[in-house]
């Protein structure tokens, strides 16, 4: 069976940091809130319950004040190397409304102090891919990623 990438949207990377300190940012609610959203945006809320079936719930606050939260589930955790996150339930398996996506985060080595970094977000329906494309996934999760690697660098 192959993968239909026409729902799927990819960013890989290579950040200046070292995988254990990227995974760290990823897994920390205190961390997370300092890097995850892309700026001027800003991550107000981080409630991290890392490992298969616990929550990851955020709250995205816009420039002009208004607060976007967002919950979801691990199902996958391999520490330092993969997480894979979905909103098609919240904590206690509890369905979504309306589902929209599953990220799916792979690190990696990529020589002394710096970290293959690989993001995959799969979508339910491809006009939501559309629709998250639009938004400005591939700069939005750019910048993130570099904020990720910036803090990284200070751990």
């Amino acid at each position: 069976m192959t993968m239909d990438d026409s729902r799927e949207l990819k960013l890989e990377l290579t950040l200046d940091a070292p995988r254990a300190k990227i995974w760290r940012c990823w897994t920390e609610s205190d961390l997370l809130k300092q890097w995850f959203t892309p700026k001027p945006w800003s991550t107000v809320y981080a409630d991290l319950d890392v490992r298969p079936g616990g929550r990851m719930n955020v709250t995205m606050r816009s420039p002009e004040g208004e607060e976007i939260p967002s919950t979801g589930v691990y199902l996958e955790i391999v520490p330092r190397e993969r997480l894979v996150t979905t909103d098609a339930y919240s904590a206690g398996w509890l369905p979504s409304e309306k589902p929209f996506m599953t990220s799916i985060i792979t690190l990696a080595d990529a020589g002394p102090e710096k970290t293959a970094y690989r993001a995959v977000v799969r979508h339910w329906r491809t006009q939501d891919r559309e629709v998250h494309e639009k938004m400005g996934f591939h700069d939005g999760w750019t910048a993130a990623a570099r904020q990720l690697e910036a803090l990284a660098k200070t751990l």
